[in-house]
């Protein structure tokens, strides 16, 4: 069964079960995937569809310093909810014991020595992780070894 498929089935029962939280998380994932589907002409596949789950997280993540900021503890917790119905349709998350290992392996392949070379990590780290890892904890990561 395709992600697309999983989430329609996923719409139907919590339409069922009246579980608004996850009605709402699952039908602005679908319009994320639909504007996308016609703004490009094409019919997504399971990994552009997981980018667009994995962009949506860290949007969530984003939202979450700004309502604590505001002290709006409600929304914290409703989007903390949301966060959790999103990472179901995501690969399971990495640890960040196993995204340092991933890092270190790949400094060694591209014989990084300082923070210059960040950018090229970076770049070679990001595929090995998509969707696994959010971009900021592995630059965080490589920062903190490189230092």
């Amino acid at each position: 069964m395709s992600l697309k498929q999983k989430l329609m089935e996923d719409l139907k029962t919590s339409m069922k079960n009246k579980d608004s939280i996850r009605k709402n998380t699952i039908t602005m994932v679908r319009a994320a995937i639909k504007q996308k589907e016609v703004d490009e002409r094409i019919e997504l596949n399971n990994e552009e569809i997981i980018e667009i789950i994995s962009k949506q997280l860290k949007e969530k993540k984003n939202a979450i310093e700004d309502f604590k900021k505001g002290e709006r503890q409600d929304l914290v917790e409703l989007t903390e909810k949301e966060m959790e119905i999103l990472l179901e349709y995501l690969p399971k998350q990495l640890t960040e014991e196993e995204i340092e290992k991933i890092v270190r392996e790949t400094i060694e392949e591209v014989e990084a020595k300082s923070m210059k070379d960040i950018g090229i990590i970076m770049k070679s780290v990001m595929p090995k992780v998509k969707g696994r890892a959010d971009g900021g904890t592995v630059n965080k990561i490589a920062r903190k070894i490189l230092e």
